[in-house]
Parts: C-alpha cells; structure tokens; sequence
C-alpha cells in the first residue's frame, strides 16, 4: 500500500477520534496536502506534507508511513513527522497559555453570598412598598 485517502489516513494517525470527524474537517478546507485545499478523497503518500488545524493551533506534517489501520497512539506517531517550524509553534502556543492569565480571574464580581441575596431581597421588597401605595388607609375612606 503506497497511497491512501487523507481522511483514513488522518484518522489512522490519530489527529482524529473517527474518520467521520477527520472528513468534516477536510469539507472545512482545514486541511491542506502540499498546499492545497484538500478533499475527503485525496490520496497521500510518503513524502506529502500535510498541513492541518486543531483547534487554535496548526501542525505542519510529513507523511511517513502509511497505514489504514489504526493503531496504538507510539505506532501512529510514526505515520509522521512534525516540522521543526510546527514544533516551535506548539512551544510558543504552549508558553502563551503558561503565561496567560487565569480566566477566573477576570470576574470581578460572582454568585452572590447568603448575605448579598438577603440584602438584594430586602431592597426590593422595600422598593416594592415604596412604589405601590395598595394599602387601606382607615383615615381615606369616601
């Protein structure tokens, strides 16, 4: 077996759970097999670069093997070969989101305590009665 289509290849490799998600991806022009738009049914073989994105983050592949049985992730990883610009680019991904803030964070204020909802409750029960006067006064009657 020398050729084999991109999306069995993609899901032998592992880059996909099922081979299914592997060609929803390719009919999302997200993949490229030596810089053009792949399909669904384009054949690989050794030696192609295969360029893809998961995600936020794009890897730049070379075919080196072929196999259209998946198997354990060590064996799938021979299938290729990251390119050394990939591998800084996952590095400088990896370091970005080291280095990022923690989303939790940024809220300023969350869930209201046990006190902040007796208040919240309170101050609308008084503005209920502030702004509706639906009560008997015994002095106005007519």
């Amino acid at each position: 077996m020398d050729r084999l289509r991109i999306d069995k290849w993609l899901w032998a490799a592992r880059f996909f759970k099922t081979r299914s998600l592997a060609a929803d991806e390719i009919g999302k022009n997200r993949v490229q097999v030596n810089g053009d738009v792949a399909k669904a049914s384009r054949e690989v073989k050794v030696g192609d670069t295969v360029s893809l994105r998961l995600g936020s983050l794009s890897r730049v592949v070379w075919v080196r093997g072929i196999s259209g049985q998946r198997g354990p992730a060590p064996v799938a990883q021979q299938l290729y070969e990251e390119t050394p610009e990939s591998l800084a680019a996952q590095a400088a991904a990896r370091e970005q989101r080291r280095l990022g803030s923690e989303p939790a964070l940024s809220i300023e204020q969350g869930r209201p305590t046990k006190r902040d909802r007796r208040d919240l409750d309170g101050a609308r029960r008084a503005d209920w009665d502030s702004r509706w006067s639906a009560s008997i006064d015994p002095d106005d009657e007519t």
